[in-house]
């Protein structure tokens, strides 16, 4: 049996990273905003399309920062899937709002856009569509609804950057957008995220809330002769040593991308006979969204067993892992939340579904061997309940 660990998650460094990180340190500008932040904000509105980028010390943060920008009070609801990261919720059960737990769809386990209209009472201010696994939600759908009921929307694209839905870079396309470049993202800063503002009016509110609640930038611009505090708001910058490292990220960010891809490829294909024997089913990809081959999931059918095959896995130090624990059944979940109609697509897929390896360096024989080890798994006895 062979040993060598193959872990779920390696981060990537590009080599530029501690040589940037030396600029920002000669320069003697350590904290946010400084000449590495500039260039982001830059690159991200370039590569976007957004009005206003900014960065933030996490995705949460990004999403804290909508929540505000939104006036998010309590009594507000706010419409989200169930099979999320805790944070698309807390951001707005921070402010009071009740998060309202929607159903996902079967084939991209993103929010289903179907279900979206039947859950908005009058107290829903906005709907916030999570892209899982860099593959867009049908935005077309879901901002026609938002529309019509004169509700925000914040597309929670942490799993998104460099991934696009007809050709719109996903986190563009509703009112705000949200980016995580935590370290297990494909872009990465070890902790970091940012905040895209599309609507040109929540622009300059949005520099004030992430300064403090000051209108700081506008004095560094020389806008104003002194800044003061404006409104409610919090320190959600990252340091510029963060952003020095993020880039470097940036910088390479099309070649990550296209290395990620050859690798969720090649997974495909190894999988595609286990597909067809109906053990499992391989992630889908509508023909209008441009993926950035952030994960690869697979469903194991529902009558085999997921804990044996990740033992399997874990016996051959192989880093294969679950992923959320739905929102709706979590003990936050039910205090500060609630579930519109049956979630049973996300229960299921919340039960069945494993992440594999995937990073950039992990080779096609260490692919191979995850798929040999899977294989193995579903034909332990046990495995398949009789």
């Amino acid at each position: 049996m062979n040993e060598n660990p193959i872990p779920f998650n390696w981060p990537y460094m590009t080599g530029k990273e501690i040589g940037y990180i030396a600029e920002a340190h000669a320069e003697g500008q350590l904290a946010g905003d400084g000449p590495f932040t500039r260039r982001c904000h830059a690159w991200l509105e370039d590569r976007s399309g957004c009005v206003k980028a900014l960065l933030t010390h996490s995705c949460t943060a990004a999403l804290e920062m909508s929540a505000l920008l939104l006036d998010i009070e309590p009594g507000d609801e706010v419409i989200m899937p169930s099979y999320t990261f805790v944070s698309t919720a807390n951001a707005f059960a921070l402010r009071g709002a009740q998060p309202v737990f929607v159903d996902v769809r079967e084939d991209t386990l993103n929010l289903d856009e179907r279900l979206v209209e039947s859950a908005i009472t009058a107290r829903t201010r906005a709907i916030v569509p999570v892209h899982y696994a860099g593959v867009a939600c049908e935005m077309d759908t879901i901002m026609t609804t938002a529309r019509r009921h004169q509700l925000k929307v914040v597309e929670d694209a942490a799993q998104g950057v460099m991934a696009s839905y007809k050709g719109r870079a996903l986190g563009s396309i509703g009112d705000m957008g949200a980016y995580s470049f935590h370290e297990t993202k494909n872009v990465i800063s070890g902790e970091g995220g940012s905040l895209l503002v599309n609507d040109p009016g929540l622009a300059s509110r949005a520099e004030i809330i992430r300064e403090k609640g000051t209108d700081r930038s506008r004095f560094f611009r020389g806008e104003v002769d002194k800044y003061t505090w404006q409104e409610l708001g919090s320190s959600f910058l990252p340091g510029e040593l963060i952003a020095a490292f993020l880039w470097a990220q940036f910088e390479e960010a099309d070649r990550i991308t296209r290395k990620r891809l050859v690798s969720w490829q090649n997974y495909h294909n190894l999988l595609a006979p286990l597909e067809a024997g109906g053990v499992l089913r391989r992630p889908v990809v509508p023909k209008d969204c441009r993926h950035n081959a952030h994960m690869y999931y697979l469903l194991l059918a529902p009558e085999i067993d997921r804990q044996i095959v990740l033992d399997e896995f874990k016996k051959n130090n192989i880093g294969a892992v679950f992923h959320y624990v739905p929102l709706h059944s979590s003990p936050a979940g039910q205090k500060f939340g609630r579930a519109h109609g049956d979630l049973n697509v996300t229960d299921s897929v919340a039960q069945r579904l494993i992440r594999l390896p995937l990073w950039v360096g992990l080779t096609a024989g260490q692919q191979e061997r995850v798929v040999a080890v899977l294989k193995n798994a579903l034909n332990l006895k046990g495995s398949i309940a009789h």
